[in-house]
């Protein structure tokens, strides 16, 4: 499904709106553009949800594969 298309408004306050219209041509939908932006950023698309998934597998598969080194100790130099 398609977004709808927004297009730019100016309030009498003088802030910026976005509106967006139905198919019959009457606005559907009216906001301010910093209440829409805000909105928009907190959405993450399909591809940074799987691609979020992938990098989050990753570091699980390398922290399993990592095993722990054993310490040598070395003796003293004797005078």
């Amino acid at each position: 499904m398609a977004k709808a298309r927004r297009t730019t408004h100016r309030s009498t306050a003088g802030k910026k709106l976005y509106a967006v219209r139905d198919t019959s041509g009457r606005f559907k939908d009216i906001q301010t553009f910093e209440r829409a932006h805000r909105a928009d950023l907190a959405q993450t698309s399909k591809a940074e949800a799987t691609k979020g998934k992938k990098k989050v597998a990753k570091k699980k598969a390398a922290k399993k594969k990592v095993a722990k080194k054993k310490t040598v100790k070395k003796a003293a130099k004797k005078r």
